[in-house]
């Protein structure tokens, strides 16, 4: 097989870039340094953060690989950089949420802290322009983005990416308080884990003291988000061995 090669820019996201390469079935992406909360109104750049996003998803990646869950992670390149499998992106995020927390305690009657047995899981309609809605079953329906057997399987996988998440991060001291997933579609059509799981897609407290160690930091303010960042990276490094080369 011929070495990888990083062509032109596919995609750029608030926190990431996606790359052609010269093998059709793989997409490089670089994690940027960009900071950004409340649908990008508030912004920043925050030095580091692109490196320690780009190798807490790694070590993330494999340790939900060693333990049955598949995803698009095929290995690193440079630091900052991964290869991935070319999907076709299902438009939905995927919520998952283990305790109240955040918006769902400003749209709800739940006390903050509340734990959710079983996890809530919500949808919503990827789209920034939309502001990412949340989708009702009828809206769901009316977009036609999912056949229903399809959507049965998302939901699944969706709990066993949550069920063995818990179990790593409990490993490492870590609450996983509730997280944002997405899925793409092979070109076999098999749905697989996607985009990135980091502290900027997962709110994640100290478990002793609930000491926030995600991107809340940024959205409220509290100062540290590089020194959270890093601190969630030292715990995820002992769940293994530095990640692994894409060859």
């Amino acid at each position: 097989m011929k070495e990888l090669e990083i062509g032109p820019l596919l995609h750029e996201g608030k926190a990431k870039k996606v790359f052609h390469t010269n093998h059709k079935a793989v997409v490089a992406v670089q994690f940027k340094d960009d900071a950004t909360a409340f649908n990008a109104q508030k912004k920043a750049q925050l030095a580091g953060k692109g490196l320690l996003n780009w190798e807490i998803s790694a070590r993330l990646f494999e340790a939900l690989e060693t333990r049955g869950v598949a995803s698009h992670y095929l290995g690193c390149l440079e630091p900052g950089w991964m290869a991935v499998q070319a999907l076709k992106i299902v438009p939905l995020e995927v919520v998952l949420r283990n305790l109240a927390a955040g918006s769902l305690c400003k749209q709800l009657p739940i006390t903050p802290g509340s734990s959710l047995q079983p996890a809530l899981l919500d949808l919503y309609y990827k789209d920034d322009a939309l502001g990412d809605p949340l989708l009702t079953e009828a809206r769901l329906e009316l977009l036609a983005l999912l056949e229903p057997a399809e959507r049965v399987q998302l939901e699944a996988k969706s709990r066993d990416v949550n069920r063995v998440l818990q179990q790593i991060f409990v490993e490492i001291n870590i609450t996983l308080v509730d997280f944002k997933l997405e899925f793409g579609r092979c070109d076999a059509g098999k749905l697989l884990l996607a985009d990135e799981i980091s502290p900027d897609t997962c709110r994640l407290w100290n478990q002793s003291d609930q000491r926030v160690l995600d991107k809340d930091r940024f959205r409220k303010d509290l100062g540290g988000v590089v020194e959270a960042y890093g601190e969630v990276l030292k715990r995820v490094q002992g769940l293994g061995p530095t990640p692994r080369q894409y060859r």
